[in-house]
């Protein structure tokens, strides 16, 4: 491959991939072509793009980049996976994938830069709320203590309003009042 070629490639990773901090580096090599088109539509249906790489090209794209943690893992038939809502999202659906398809191989993954390598690393990043999930855990922190002041100032007020209904209720049926525990 030509110098121009090569730098007409590297420039269109650091164009396509430059802003990107968070994916996943996969081998898709010895999957059959079924396999391989069913996980690329499955994929494609939730926003996550697969996309072959020419690995030296690549590292030299990903310095100075959110990516570059990922050069290192970069032997090998490779493929970058990005997209989804979330990195943390593209783990799962990949973690499932590999479930499904033996010779899918997860390589590794970043997430703000943090290396997750190896399957075990996918697995252990598919294991992390998103930052949806992540957000509603402290909303409900947050508002927790809220809920718990709401119900101990109303708790006295709702047993009062318990025996004055017992009262009226007595009373309405005739009865006496001696009473009322």
């Amino acid at each position: 491959m030509s110098k121009p070629i090569k730098d007409m490639i590297v420039t269109e990773y650091k164009r396509r991939f430059g802003d990107i901090e968070n994916a996943l580096i996969i081998d898709i090599r010895g999957i059959e072509a079924n396999d391989n088109n069913e996980l690329r539509v499955d994929l494609q249906g939730k926003d996550i793009h697969i996309t072959v790489l020419k690995n030296s090209l690549a590292k030299t794209a990903f310095e100075g980049t959110g990516l570059e943690s990922l050069t290192e893992t970069l032997s090998g038939p490779s493929a970058l996976v990005i997209g989804g809502d979330s990195v943390v999202d593209v783990a799962r659906n990949l973690v499932d994938w590999a479930k499904k398809i033996k010779e899918l191989e997860l390589k590794a993954a970043v997430l703000d830069g943090e290396l997750f390598n190896g399957a075990d690393g996918v697995k252990r990043l598919s294991n992390y709320p998103t930052k949806e999930e992540a957000q509603a855990t402290v909303v409900q922190l947050v508002l927790s203590p809220a809920g718990n002041l709401v119900k101990a100032v109303t708790s006295p007020g709702s047993n009062l309003l318990g025996i004055i209904k017992e009262i009226r209720t007595r009373l309405e049926e005739g009865n006496t009042i001696e009473k009322i525990a």
